[in-house]
């Protein structure tokens, strides 16, 4: 499974996702699903991806390819307009390779479904985030759904739901981020470190914010332990609920 999330700060963009790929309860690998296009000084583009594995890593292959190929062999992610454009092109190369992947049609397409969230900044425009469908539509974030999420959803979603903030400082959406994380890997073992990370600061053109959450980082490891112990104290603190008898 998969585990994915982009948020959307007064500052900037916020991309983590996990490296776990689960092909059977006794295999579990690590495998890349956060992927970069950068023109230094005009866009920074982020895509994160979730689904069938065969899918993903052709959608991004053809993504990549179309970046360096010859003219004919365009469109490009890095000539792309617009960051709604890019989401566009994403859609319909994501469909196109379910489609052949499944030749069944919809019926057999489910099996290599597949979702993206791609996000970032081409200059000239704001930073923004849009989660794509299999079927090639998409939405893109806003003031109410300030934050998308692929993969593994359920476990990590309250967290983000309580205490997310649009004036978060990156140091702070990093916490939030790892809290929820480390939420879903104790609740999935379909999830897991290593954690990719992208900070995107509004305006700066670069991918210098890059990095990876190993299992040994000693930040994460206090973090998790920390909000263990805070939940079991804030339970404590809590009022009891005393059943009567009437209630029985």
């Amino acid at each position: 499974m998969t585990y994915c999330v982009a948020m959307r700060l007064n500052r900037g963009l916020v991309f983590m996702s996990d490296t776990r790929t689960n092909a059977g309860v006794d295999n579990f690998a690590s495998t890349r699903k956060m992927f970069t296009f950068t023109v230094e000084g005009e866009r920074n583009i982020t895509l994160m991806t979730a689904g069938n594995l065969a899918t993903t890593q052709a959608m991004i292959s053809l993504l990549e390819e179309r970046t360096q190929a010859a003219d004919d062999r365009d469109p490009s992610i890095l000539s792309q307009p617009t960051m709604f454009q890019v989401a566009r092109l994403v859609g319909a190369t994501l469909k196109e390779v379910i489609s052949y992947s499944a030749p069944g049609g919809p019926a057999s397409a489910d099996a290599f479904g597949a979702s993206v969230i791609v996000g970032g900044q081409i200059a000239g425009g704001k930073p923004t985030i849009f989660l794509v469908y299999p079927e090639g539509n998409f939405i893109e974030v806003s003031e109410d759904t300030p934050f998308f999420q692929i993969g593994e959803t359920k476990y990590g979603k309250p967290i983000l739901v309580r205490a997310f903030d649009p004036d978060l400082t990156f140091e702070d959406a990093m916490k939030l981020l790892l809290v929820s994380f480390d939420s879903t890997v104790k609740s999935n073992l379909s999830v897991g470190l290593p954690f990719d990370v992208h900070l995107f600061e509004d305006g700066q053109f670069d991918a210098s914010r890059r990095g990876r959450v190993e299992v040994d980082d000693p930040v994460y490891r206090t973090i998790s332990t920390g909000w263990g112990e805070a939940l079991k104290t804030a339970l404590d603190q809590l009022p009891a609920y005393k059943i009567t008898s009437d209630e029985v």
